[in-house]
């Protein structure tokens, strides 16, 4: 693995259209995986080549117009984040495509190196499953947008959803072994946001074997790069977390099997589907383990 500090990236601030994080295969040091995150200002455009990649176009906040395959895609889905689920775009390798912005708009372009092309497609938020995964403090709001099932080559991308004070990827779990069925060997990327932003989360990541063990504090923005070990993460009271998940690898079945940690793994067996009855959200999450306690008075 390399050096823990290295794996952790800041965002930039940008003033206008500008790339806020880049993390390439290259920057990585790996095989597969890749994010770029653009700010883009009113009537300001992104104009790129899809290359080696395919890639998944992810609103992250705004409004904007996707080109690609000589189809045009709205994506309006959210102001923020926070405020909704996603809508995004696939757009397959050896393509060219182009962003314009309605008005000062986010997204996150989401990479994974392939061999196969597939049809561009737009992944409404009608298309995007929401999941509540864990139980109590553990539970979480996991919106798929690229699941195992969706036409790709390699990429997945997932959101998660994390209420104030719990935990995600919770029992710790890695898929860094190629051992079907049990576990994959998928590259990973976590791109984080926190709500309000001057909030702070926790995530740990640490090998079976013990020479890796480290723990992050993470701000808005960050992300981190996950080429090996197990991994959880924890959300400070009064905020909420959220992190875009970018996996890829070369499994010949499409999946994101994970192994969970054996030291942690027998939490999940206290789980129970009656445990989540009724909620439908993080916010719902949050609302009935927190109620009003770490609720910001509105200014």
């Amino acid at each position: 693995m390399e050096h823990p500090d290295r794996l952790l990236v800041h965002s930039a601030d940008v003033e206008g259209n500008g790339i806020a994080l880049d993390i390439s295969v290259e920057s990585a040091g790996w095989e597969y995986c890749g994010l770029t995150v653009w700010t883009l200002e009113p009537r300001g455009s992104l104009d790129a080549q899809t290359g080696a990649d395919e890639v998944c176009i992810v609103l992250l906040g705004g409004d904007c117009v996707v080109s690609a395959g000589g189809q045009e895609f709205r994506l309006d889905s959210r102001p923020s984040i926070f405020a909704g689920k996603p809508a995004s775009v696939y757009v397959p390798i050896d393509s060219s495509y182009q962003v314009v912005a309605s008005e000062v708009t986010q997204v996150a372009v989401c990479k994974s190196r392939a061999t196969r092309s597939f049809p561009v497609r737009y992944i409404g938020p009608e298309d995007v499953p929401v999941e509540i995964r864990g139980a109590g403090n553990a539970a979480r709001q996991i919106n798929h947008i690229i699941k195992p099932d969706f036409p790709a080559d390699t990429l997945l991308v997932v959101e998660v959803f994390t209420p104030s004070g719990n935990w995600s990827s919770y029992p710790p779990h890695k898929h860094d072994v190629s051992r079907m069925p049990a576990e994959a060997d998928l590259e990973e990327i976590y791109y984080y946001r926190i709500e309000p932003a001057d909030g702070f989360a926790f995530q740990r990541l640490y090998t079976a074997d013990g020479p890796v063990d480290q723990p992050y504090i993470i701000h808005d923005g960050d992300a981190l790069i996950m080429p090996e070990g197990y991994h959880a993460y924890a959300v400070a009271h009064g905020y909420t977390g959220y992190y875009l998940n970018i996996l890829a690898g070369n499994e010949p079945v499409r999946t994101m099997q994970p192994f969970d940690d054996p030291t942690y793994g027998w939490v999940r067996g206290t789980w129970s589907d009656s445990m989540n009855e009724g909620l439908s959200s993080w916010q719902d999450i949050d609302n009935r383990i927190n109620g009003a306690a770490g609720k910001k008075p509105v200014q």
